[in-house]
């Protein structure tokens, strides 16, 4: 029978698949990266991950893959993590999304809890769709976007990475839910463990900055948590602190 804390562990984490370590000799085309693997072979693999990757994708770093056996993927190796010195980072964007999704169900996240359903990628407008909605069996709903962060400078975690205008839509998603009446969160997961606080990266996308700003204001929750990972596992941790003046 499992303990407690094996229990508690799992019940905030999401697993990794089996992993390949090597050394990254490039990323580019955004979605492709070339690794050497310890026996000298070179595999390209997909990055699952559209940002600029500042500060985690520097040719040399140790990184690590995963295999798929699906026929039908035209790269069969996924780039999950890399070591960034200070810290592992999570590469993989779909992580925050399941991570988040599973302890919320689990009760883990306890601003999230007391909600009986929880519906990932919900469309909520013409060619909009957020990450996560929950929903009461009264009917009241909160409306959930999940951001994966992965720029740390000086110990400040920042988000985005790169202009993201996509980015900026979910927030103005996020603002006109709240303005029906509806609980919205937006939700920064920092797949990284070398971060002291968090701050909208205004120097990248002043847009973005400001739209979280004024989406903020309209009654949009803001959460920032971090995560702990190794080579199995990431698991949620702590409440980050915000800090737009960085």
């Amino acid at each position: 029978m499992a303990t407690g804390k094996a229990c508690f562990y799992q019940d905030r984490s999401i697993a990794l698949p089996p992993l390949i370590e090597g050394t990254l000799i490039k990323r580019y085309k955004r979605f492709l990266a070339d690794v050497q693997l310890e026996d000298g072979c070179v595999v390209t693999a997909h990055c699952p991950n559209s940002g600029s990757m500042k500060t985690c994708s520097k040719p040399g770093g140790r990184v690590w893959i995963s295999k798929s056996d699906n026929p039908k993927r035209k790269l069969k190796y996924s780039w999950e993590l890399i070591d960034a010195g200070d810290s592992l980072v999570g590469i993989n964007t779909l992580t925050p999304n399941r991570l988040v999704k599973k302890c919320v169900e689990n009760g883990i996240i306890d601003e999230l809890t007391g909600y009986e359903t929880v519906k990932p990628e919900v469309k909520t407008g013409e060619g909009t769709r957020l990450d996560l909605m929950l929903e009461k069996s009264s009917g009241q709903r909160c409306y959930i976007e999940i951001k994966n962060c992965t720029l740390v400078k000086n110990r400040v975690a920042m988000f985005p990475d790169a202009v993201t205008d996509r980015g900026r839509k979910h927030l103005e998603a996020l603002a006109e839910l709240s303005r029906q009446g509806h609980r919205t969160v937006i939700f920064f997961i920092i797949q990284r463990m070398d971060a002291d606080v968090f701050s909208p990266a205004a120097h990248i996308d002043p847009e973005y900055a400001r739209t979280l700003e004024e989406t903020m204001a309209c009654g949009v929750e803001l959460m920032i948590r971090d995560t702990l990972i190794d080579t199995e596992k990431v698991m949620l941790n702590r409440a980050v602190p915000f800090d737009p003046s960085l």
